[in-house]
């Protein structure tokens, strides 16, 4: 058994509940937590800092400050600012310097040339000096032994190179070959294991040659007899100075100025000063490099404040987005949405507009579903009537009471039918509202063509209609906008129900007027009146108050309801009252119903 123990642990098998198992399993579960755990951050971060609208935000941001950078690094101002000065430098430097080698040439004559003439006219004492034309036989000869010390004095701090030609552009002294005594010269070897340049690196200075080359000339090295081969060279021996801006094979900038050596106006040679190859450019990837500092930081807050913009954006959105979907699929109960009542701009009333039109819908939805049940209510009751009539009917045994059953069941089907018109009529009501182009109306002449159609119509012993119009100020005082077939059928509802409950010959009255920028409708009649307790559940839908049950199944109760409806469709009010007066016993008493309705004169809603 030891054996088979030894060869067990020789070959590392380990049992389920060994501890290098349960430590394997924590391991692997610890793993599995962790990436979990990245996943779920991966996604808040990709839902919540870094969602679409963030990053088309971010993208906005960064293009502008972009585009503003690689126009300051492309227009290329700077080194164009900085080749300019430069050449005013050299140019300035390098008439120091000819002054110098000029004032330390010596003078080199074979021979003085003396008039006899003027000898002749000379009195004793007087000697003769050399004129203009004497001096401009003189010949002043640059003498590299002398020059060049002065010219290295000159040009070391300068780090340029500077070349001197003779008249005819031979080369005579060149600074890069001028060593003092007992220099110690100094050069960097490149190291044992150097390479040719990198492709990439041949590529950047064959795209910096080809992006500069073509405004700028490539600069070549001449020999020591080609010194006219410069173009400024050749300008300063004819007595001008001159520059030229020139590229090399690496593409880096080189400025060359050329300047007279000059003595009593004989040129002696020409002084060419140049810039070492790269040292502009050094400049110039210095600023750069700094613009893109610069460039980098202004990036990193420009990211933060759109991270931070954002967030106040599309939080919001998102929040609102959630709460429409919440909406969208809730049955039970209703969604809250958030108002952010705190915030006035654009998303505070974006998230106040969202509320509203969800309440409006919720109220929409509810007075939908309490139509649906008063509608279902209100067809039960002729129905079950017509049902009991009809089950009773073959029972009948009496002609008379057939007679009384088929009666009963005409006026329920009369009910349900008129029921049925109505709720249709209620039931399209908004719809139509919202389609129909709005007009210019007068109520004046509006009323007047509904009261004479009502008393044409009227019998012998039913109340007649008496419209009176006060008189206001303006062409057209009682025009407005709206729709002329809806406020007639308040109109003539209205009619209809005074008329319904005055008594026989009596009187409806109408009177229109005018209070501020409203128009006034009054409509009494000489009825019972409404009870107190009934003054606004007479506008409720299938709601009637008759007395007595007095023309029972032959009204709706509708039509106060649609009523009321079309006129907050036009931006009125409509309420209803009693209309009281003093009695034969000095006390008051109702003496009718009265109806007030008030519509915006001019425009509609």
């Amino acid at each position: 058994m030891a054996v088979e123990s030894e060869s067990a642990e020789g070959i590392g098998v380990s049992e389920p509940g060994s501890g290098s198992e349960r430590s394997r399993l924590r391991r692997l579960g610890n793993k599995r937590l962790r990436r979990r755990l990245l996943n779920q951050l991966g996604r808040i971060f990709g839902t919540y800092v870094l969602s679409s609208l963030t990053r088309r935000i971010i993208a906005i941001n960064l293009v502008g400050l972009l585009a503003l950078v690689i126009g300051i690094l492309y227009l290329n101002q700077f080194r164009a600012g900085l080749i300019d000065a430069r050449v005013q430098s050299l140019l300035t430097q390098g008439e120091i310097i000819a002054g110098a080698i000029a004032a330390s040439a010596t003078v080199d004559t074979g021979a003085i040339t003396v008039d006899p003439e003027r000898l002749l006219q000379l009195q004793a004492g007087e000697s003769i000096t050399p004129t203009s034309d004497d001096l401009d036989n003189l010949d002043f000869p640059i003498n590299p032994e002398r020059v060049g010390p002065v010219l290295r004095r000159l040009i070391s701090p300068t780090k340029t190179r500077a070349r001197i030609y003779d008249p005819e552009g031979i080369l005579i002294l060149d600074s890069r070959h001028l060593y003092s005594s007992a220099q110690i010269l100094r050069f960097d070897l490149p190291p044992p294991t150097s390479q040719d340049e990198g492709f990439w690196d041949t590529v950047w200075q064959w795209a910096k040659r080809w992006l500069r080359q073509g405004d700028l000339p490539l600069y070549q090295e001449v020999g020591g007899g080609d010194g006219r081969a410069y173009p400024e060279v050749e300008a300063a021996l004819a007595g001008s100075p001159a520059s030229v801006t020139r590229i090399s094979q690496r593409g880096e900038l080189i400025v060359s100025v050329a300047v007279p050596i000059q003595r009593f106006r004989a040129v002696l040679g020409s002084l060419l000063l140049s810039t070492q190859g790269g040292d502009i450019d050094a400049i110039v990837r210095a600023e750069r490099i700094a613009i893109i500092r610069v460039f980098l930081f202004a990036a990193t807050v420009t990211i933060l404040l759109s991270i931070l913009l954002a967030g106040t954006i599309a939080g919001p959105v998102r929040r609102l987005a959630a709460a429409a979907d919440r909406v969208r699929k809730g049955t039970n109960s209703r969604e809250e949405i958030p108002s952010f009542a705190d915030r006035q701009d654009e998303i505070g009333h974006l998230a106040r507009a969202f509320s509203d039109m969800t309440n409006a819908l919720y109220n929409k939805i509810d007075a939908i579903e309490q139509f649906a049940a008063d509608v279902a209510h209100e067809l039960k009751n002729p129905l079950t009537s017509l049902r009991s009539a009809v089950e009773t009917l073959p029972l009948a045994r009496s002609k008379e009471s057939q007679d009384r059953l088929m009666e009963v069941i005409q006026h329920d089907v009369r009910r349900l039918d008129r029921l049925i018109s109505d709720i249709s009529d209620a039931s399209r009501l908004d719809a139509e509202l919202a389609r129909i182009q709005s007009e210019r109306i007068d109520l004046a002449e509006l009323l007047r063509n509904m009261a004479d159609a009502a008393n044409q119509r009227s019998g012998a012993e039913e109340a007649s209609v008496k419209l009176a119009v006060a008189d206001a100020h303006g062409a057209k005082p009682y025009e407005m906008m709206g729709h002329d077939i809806r406020l007639g059928q308040v109109i003539s509802n209205l009619l209809d129900n005074a008329r319904s409950f005055s008594p026989a010959n009596g009187t409806v009255r109408v009177d229109l007027g005018r209070e501020g920028k409203r128009i006034k409708i009054i409509v009494d009649d000489d009825g019972p009146g409404i009870r107190a307790e009934n003054t606004e559940r007479i506008f409720e839908r299938f709601y009637t108050d008759r007395p007595d049950g007095e023309g029972f199944g032959n009204n709706s109760g509708l039509g106060l309801s649609i009523s009321r409806q079309i006129i907050e469709a036009h931006g009125g009010t409509i309420t209803a009252t009693n209309r009281m007066e003093v009695g034969p016993d000095g006390e008051q008493r109702i003496a009718g119903a009265r109806f007030v309705i008030y519509l915006p004169a001019g425009a509609g809603k």
